[in-house]
């Protein structure tokens, strides 16, 4: 095992605090680079929305690209966010009052501003596509639940028993692997049933999958064959031009870690992020306070 990438914040001549980084990039089923331990389990959270996905991408040939895009979302609650969701509401029977994603502080007081509303609306979606009812679709003994428990074993290449389970942060099921398999199930993203459709929707715009400044959607937008999608408590998984998967977790969940991790891992595939190198935290007069930069 490779040492983990090291994150220091710096204030002037003071080092405030360092975050480790583990990474992992796979491509055709073997790891070609790793810093710090693969093994280690990540909670993939947000970064499981475009396997969750899936199903939708199947069930509802019809969509177009923004309905699919906004379906692996964590959007930033915009009008075009909010938009989007609506939109794939009406095309897929679904209301927002069914929505059970909860209210996100600082946000307005309606379900379709959460940032997980759009994986909500997939989720309703799928239900219906099914004929399972809507109602408690997001409990972990619902036919839904139990289904993306088994799309996103599948994609790690896993039994569905070797996947962690818990709560999500808008209460559906959240899900655990080892980071390699992460890496691994992005790799695979185009080929999964119903993922091809969904990468291409994803890359096509990269600001409903994140909005303007959110890591994800930046890295897409300086790659545009790239596909990513954060997640929680420092994790980022991608899926590379090249077809090669990458997760990146910072060990202490601190994610202002990711974009200089990103800019010094990414090279190891093909992706250069120079702009991700510095993080500058400016303080409250708009003056350089401190700075994020690889050790």
């Amino acid at each position: 095992m490779t040492e983990p990438l090291r994150v220091a914040v710096r204030r002037g001549a003071i080092l405030e605090s360092v975050h480790e980084v583990h990474a992992v990039a796979v491509r055709d089923g073997a790891v070609v680079a790793a810093a710090g331990d693969p093994s280690m389990t990540a909670s993939l959270r947000s970064s499981a929305k475009p396997l969750q996905a899936l199903p939708l991408a199947r069930a509802y040939e019809s969509l177009d690209d923004e309905q699919l895009a906004i379906a692996g979302a964590s959007h930033y609650g915009t009008p075009l966010h909010v938009e989007a969701v609506r939109s794939l509401l009406a095309a897929t029977g679904g209301r927002e009052e069914e929505l059970e994603c909860g209210l996100q502080p600082g946000r307005p007081p309606e379900p379709v501003c959460h940032n997980c509303s759009g994986k909500h609306a997939a989720m309703l979606a799928v239900c219906r596509a099914n004929g399972w009812p809507v109602d408690g679709y997001r409990r972990p003994g619902h036919p839904l639940q139990r289904l993306l428990l088994d799309e996103v074993a599948d994609a790690a290449g896993l039994e569905p028993g070797e996947v962690a389970t818990g709560i999500d942060g808008c209460g559906v099921v959240a899900f655990a692997v080892p980071l390699e398999r992460a890496a691994r199930a992005f790799s695979r993203l185009d080929e999964l049933d119903g993922g091809r459709r969904l990468v291409a929707a994803m890359r096509a715009h990269p600001v409903l999958v994140g909005g303007e400044g959110a890591t994800d959607t930046e890295l897409m937008r300086a790659h545009p064959g790239a596909l990513a999608k954060g997640g929680a408590e420092g994790l980022m998984c991608l899926l590379s031009p090249d077809r090669t998967g990458l997760a990146l977790k910072v060990a202490d969940g601190n994610s202002r870690a990711l974009r200089p991790a990103l800019a010094a891992f990414g090279p190891e595939v093909g992706l250069a992020l120079p702009d991700f190198a510095t993080v500058i935290v400016p303080n409250a007069h708009g003056e350089v306070a401190a700075t994020v930069e690889l050790v």
